[in-house]
């Protein structure tokens, strides 16, 4: 697939190559990896966007990948997992934003192939900002470069676990406005309801890409991966309690939304009850005049019959009952 200026992997691909801790070259065409590789003192480093079976085929067979690995990494919809292959490790995992504004969860895959010398990453779409990667590799002290393919990853993974923990607050945040609204005053029972069932769902997708990093990490901690050098594992382990922490918050907030959700319909059931009554009480009012103009109806003599004084007591009588039956309801909180 040899294109005017090159082939299509050097098309979406970016490279990079450390030698002894220090960038030496940048952007070279993956053709070229191996010539880096002869030195045994260079790591590297191949981002590929959205690649294809042809794509990855260079970089396969200059980095000796498995086929398996290649047709996983090319894939969607993988579960976050770590494979060991004889040559190489194989990562998948899942950067993740929140969408404040419908409550969804927005992620993008990623696939990571790790070897002793070389680091590639596979964006399954361009929503992934490699570049704040980068910034942060570029920003570490030279006591981490000089580690290569492991200080690579651990920059990457740092990144991909603080975008979740990022996540997390802001879910919490959202649940506070949740609760806000929910013992407001003109609170709306349907925005509730909504809002509630969309953060939930946002939440249950979010465990489901956060909860396996935890045993990722860890066996990164615990398998011997060849590249990553022992002084790094404090940095994983930081990583790890990250991880942990994200995992945690995230359970501890799926519970809440639930509690939100049952106190909600609680709220309702207390409202029915008030309305339920009012309604009773002011039922019981009306039922008094109703009550004495239809005894006074009837068609046998009684005191008053006949004459204007029994319309007065007659009268008086719905106005006194009514009005200490109100007094009655209102004093007991119906009204």
């Amino acid at each position: 697939m040899d294109l005017e200026n090159g082939t299509s992997t050097d098309k979406i691909a970016r490279t990079r190559a450390y030698r002894d801790g220090e960038l030496v070259s940048e952007d070279f065409p993956v053709a070229t990896l191996s010539d880096h590789l002869a030195d045994e003192r260079t790591a590297v480093w191949v981002d590929l966007c959205a690649p294809d079976t042809v794509d990855l085929k260079t970089v396969a067979e200059e980095l000796g990948l498995h086929e398996l690995a290649v047709e996983d990494a090319i894939e969607r919809s993988q579960r976050p997992k770590l494979d060991h292959y004889r040559t190489h490790d194989f990562m998948s995992m899942y950067a993740v934003w929140l969408d404040k504004e419908s409550g969804e969860l927005d992620t993008s895959e990623l696939a990571v192939f790790l070897t002793p010398r070389a680091l590639v990453t596979v964006r399954k779409d361009a929503r992934f900002d490699v570049q704040k990667v980068v910034d942060r590799w570029d920003a570490s002290s030279a006591d981490l470069t000089r580690h290569h393919v492991g200080f690579l990853l651990y920059g990457l993974i740092d990144f991909v676990v603080d975008g979740h923990f990022e996540t997390v607050q802001e879910l919490d945040e959202e649940i506070e406005k949740l609760e806000d609204l929910l013992f407001s005053e003109r609170s709306k029972d349907t925005d509730v309801q909504r809002r509630s069932f969309e953060l939930r769902k946002s939440l249950v997708q979010l465990r489901k890409l956060v909860l396996p990093m935890r045993e990722v990490v860890n066996t990164l901690m615990r398998r011997d991966v060849r590249a990553i050098a022992h002084e790094m594992i404090p940095y994983f382990q930081d990583v790890y309690d990250h991880v942990l922490r994200a995992t945690e918050w995230t359970e501890s907030l799926r519970d809440l939304v639930t509690t939100i959700l049952e106190t909600n319909l609680t709220i309702q059931g207390n409202r029915l009850n008030v309305i339920t009554k009012q309604v009773t009480s002011w039922a019981a009012i009306i039922a008094v005049p109703t009550a004495i103009t239809g005894f006074y109806g009837q068609n046998i003599p009684f005191p008053g019959f006949g004459h204007f004084h029994g319309f007065i007591v007659s009268t008086a009588l719905i106005v006194v009952a009514s009005v200490t039956l109100w007094f009655v309801f209102r004093r007991k909180g119906w009204l």
